[in-house]
């Protein structure tokens, strides 16, 4: 494995400029540049699962999966190869601003698996599309609905602290914080389209999302947020969504 004394780092827009952009037929730009250890059919199926109808809010941005995005002078460097030293200083994913791109350069030796590499790059797709297009009315209603029928748990710890700043109590009174819960409807919309994308990748145990800094949300109200994702962006062809509660065997 060769040190980082012998790995050249290049600045992002050189990368940009030389990486071969491509348009996934869900219209998603994206490229794989450096020895990212992903295959081209493994990265074309992964960014295919990205439903089609979030694309149009998406037309500025590409996705780079690069082995490793590393920022620690203010400018973003990337290193065509992984070494440890610079696996210490990377971090799993930067954005930079080029003209009218904005890229986002995601770290593909920082994760173990597909599931993390996954996960990676739907919530960033996911945060993306919410800037972008805001959070759909129905999506806020069902979420705030079951924030009041106190529903146990949620999605990350950001929607956690949101939802419980948002229902605050004061001098005994419950008074509505809009910006906290602004706030919620982001990061809980962020949250379940990322897992919902997911959830056409792989097939995984939703507990394996759990942190130990919040109670995750209870399965039936996630899967009635997951269900109203597919609603709302159906899967493409050749990809299938599906909640299974119980592993069978």
């Amino acid at each position: 494995m060769p040190s980082s004394a012998q790995i050249e780092l290049w600045p992002a827009e050189r990368v940009a400029a030389q990486a071969n952009v491509g348009h996934a037929p869900n219209g998603i730009n994206f490229a794989g540049w450096g020895e990212t250890r992903v295959s081209e059919a493994d990265l074309e199926r992964l960014v295919g699962v990205v439903p089609a109808l979030l694309a149009p809010a998406l037309r500025s941005r590409a996705y780079y999966f690069v082995p490793l995005a590393i920022a620690e002078t203010g400018e973003v460097m990337i290193a065509p190869s992984y070494s440890v030293d610079l696996g210490d200083r990377a971090v799993c994913h930067r954005n930079a601003t080029f003209g009218t791109t904005e890229a986002v350069f995601l770290s593909t030796r920082l994760v173990e698996d597909r599931f993390g590499l996954a996960f990676e790059f739907f919530i960033n797709v996911a945060h993306n599309f919410a800037d972008a297009a805001g959070v759909p009315e129905s999506f806020a209603r069902l979420v705030w609905s079951q924030a009041e029928a106190q529903v146990r748990g949620e999605t990350s710890q950001d929607a956690w602290e949101a939802r419980r700043r948002a229902q605050d109590s004061r001098n005994g009174q419950k008074i509505i914080d809009e910006r906290s819960r602004t706030a919620f409807y982001d990061a809980a919309f962020s949250d379940a389209l990322a897992i919902y994308m997911l959830s056409l990748a792989v097939d995984f145990d939703y507990h394996d999302l759990r942190e130990r800094e919040y109670p995750l949300l209870a399965a039936p109200a996630l899967a009635e947020r997951l269900r109203h994702m597919a609603s709302l962006f159906p899967p493409n062809s050749s990809y299938e969504f599906q909640i299974l509660y119980r592993r069978k065997g």
